[in-house]
């Protein structure tokens, strides 16, 4: 008998279990603190065609919008026809991937009865991936790694040793980054595992008839909610810090009718820097601003991403282009959704929130012995921080948390742990948070210094320095950041720069901003401000017109 839509549903419910198990795997075996601690991954379950039917709540929209086209590319290039029980393949094409090098894919072909029926595949940021390290100072892709194309990490079982020599070869981390690698194919192979179970308990043999229910599903809801929000053409534009010269960023909303379209025509072009972001990034993260605005509660699948249409010019900072540097694509990707939702506010006033922070504050570090005799060894720390979120229609923003990404902040005895670094301070960072009827979320303070016997080189790859994160319906800006030693010298927000024994780096991230009139907040929440340290007495009094 042939499962009914009762069947399916309950089907597809099931397999979100099935892709969070797959999830959790991942974070259980890997290496890199990025995934273990930060959740920098995304896990999920394809069909044969290369749709994407389901997704792990845990990850990032970056990996899991990204992975959504990645597989197809998988599926092209190998072929059927050399895909066997076993396989399981492998890249960090920053183009055929997830935008940059340090993400690597794995993609698992799922064969059931000897019948290729769908793929599980995965995505995580690894510590090290050879050339400059992680960083933006790279003037053209061959400079920041290793990539490795579209291949065969295991061919019918047997994992390829060539492959494997290969990395070890180019990287600084050589146990961790291929500890990684086999780490993704666990879980691809956990996922199997849950799968082939499910179906055993539905018998059913094929994914065929779930697939097309799934997307089908969420593609007419999606075109739904497109079609209840108003027509029109809406533009916005932005200006980011960018590495050695601003960038602005626009975007135009063309809606009518169930078809939307979003065109990044007036961006700026490429930069010689390593802050360039491919298409497929771009695309995701617009998506994400999107969906979550106009479809929120319809899965995340091939069929409720169709629907929006993204485009960027070929060769702007959004579209670039080979052999562009890429490194910290994040830094511009994790800015779209703040342009998005300034066209959407536009469309959807009282929707969405302000501008934040946005741009995670990572920081790669590279630990090295201060006399180079000593015999201690090299150490690579990667730390993932972020700002506060824009204040929202309803609601205050969130203080150091991690928006669009959505990924965790290392705790300071997870980083500590992994390398001779002490971290003396992490903080709220009072005033940085906007002003406004409602306050943008608060950025945070870090204060880094090496331990006895080692410099640290360290990578910044920070924003919204020059530009703060802006208010929304007359709330203020957030606090713009900044970069320095505990001395005062003042230290660039992008490069490779070092740290001697006895400096302290201090990190101090932006905020988000205000919504609506700061005359207009209650005096219940200023009080409540002053007595969590959020605002001073003075602040108080002169931005809210508060009298204690």
């Amino acid at each position: 008998m042939s499962p009914t839509a009762i069947d399916y549903q309950i089907m597809w419910n099931r397999l979100i279990a099935v892709v969070e198990e797959q999830a959790t795997t991942l974070i259980r075996t890997a290496f890199s603190t990025s995934v273990r601690e930060a959740g920098d991954l995304s896990a999920g379950l394809f069909d044969r065609t290369g749709r994407m039917i389901a997704q792990a709540v845990t990850g990032t929209p970056g990996h899991v919008n990204a992975m959504a086209e990645s597989v197809t590319h998988f599926a092209a290039q190998i072929g059927p026809e050399n895909t066997f029980e076993g396989d399981v393949f492998i890249t960090n094409d920053p183009w055929l991937g997830t935008g940059h090098l340090h993400d690597i894919t794995v993609v698992t072909p799922v064969f059931r009865k000897a019948k290729h029926i769908g793929y599980f595949a995965c995505t995580a940021h690894v510590v090290d991936i050879g050339g400059r390290g992680f960083g933006p100072d790279g003037n053209e892709v061959f400079e920041e790694g290793l990539l490795i194309p579209i291949t065969k990490f295991a061919e019918r079982g047997k994992v390829q040793d060539l492959l494997i020599q290969m990395v070890r070869a180019n990287v600084r981390t050589p146990d961790q980054t291929v500890g990684d690698m086999y780490s993704l194919a666990a879980c691809n192979e956990a996922g199997d595992r849950r799968l082939q179970s499910m179906m055993d308990e539905f018998d059913v043999d094929v994914l065929d008839g779930l697939s097309d229910f799934i997307i089908e599903s969420s593609r007419k809801a999606t075109l739904e909610a497109i079609s209840n929000v108003p027509n029109g053409v809406f533009t916005h534009g932005m200006q980011v810090d960018g590495y050695d010269a601003p960038v602005h960023m626009q975007v135009t909303l063309s809606i009518q009718g169930n078809t939307l379209k979003a065109d990044f025509d007036g961006t700026s072009g490429m930069s010689r820097f390593g802050v360039n972001c491919p298409e497929v990034y771009t695309r995701a993260y617009a998506c994400y601003a999107l969906k979550c605005a106009i479809a929120p509660q319809v899965p995340n699948n091939t069929g409720s991403l169709d629907p929006f249409e993204i485009t960027a010019p070929e060769g702007c900072i959004l579209a670039a282009t080979r052999p562009a540097p890429v490194s910290v694509r994040h830094v511009m990707g994790h800015l779209v959704p703040d342009v998005v939702l300034g066209a959407l506010h536009k469309m959807m006033p009282n929707t969405v929130p302000a501008e934040g922070a946005s741009a995670l504050w990572n920081i790669q570090i590279s630990a090295r012995p201060s006399d180079p005799s000593s015999g201690l060894p090299n150490r690579e720390v990667l730390m993932f921080n972020s700002g506060g979120t824009g204040a929202r229609p309803a609601l205050d923003g969130l203080s150091a948390t991690a928006f669009p990404s959505g990924v965790s902040t290392m705790s300071v005895e997870a980083t500590e742990h992994v390398g001779p670094i002490t971290v003396w301070r992490k903080d709220l960072r009072e005033g940085s948070g906007g002003a406004g009827a409602l306050r943008g979320g608060l950025g945070q303070t870090i204060e880094i210094e090496p331990r006895d016997g080692y410099d640290l080189y360290f990578n910044a790859m920070f924003d919204r320095v020059e530009n703060p994160a802006r208010g929304r319906d007359g709330g203020r800006n957030g606090g713009a950041g900044s970069v320095h030693l505990s001395d005062g010298t003042k230290l660039r927000s992008k490069g490779r720069q070092l740290i001697k024994n006895g400096q302290r780096l201090i990190l101090s991230l932006p905020g988000g901003g205000g919504f609506g009139d700061p005359k207009n907040r209650t005096r219940d929440a200023i009080e409540n401000d002053i007595a969590a340290g959020f605002i001073t007495q003075d602040e108080a009094r002169e931005i809210y017109g508060y009298e204690g």
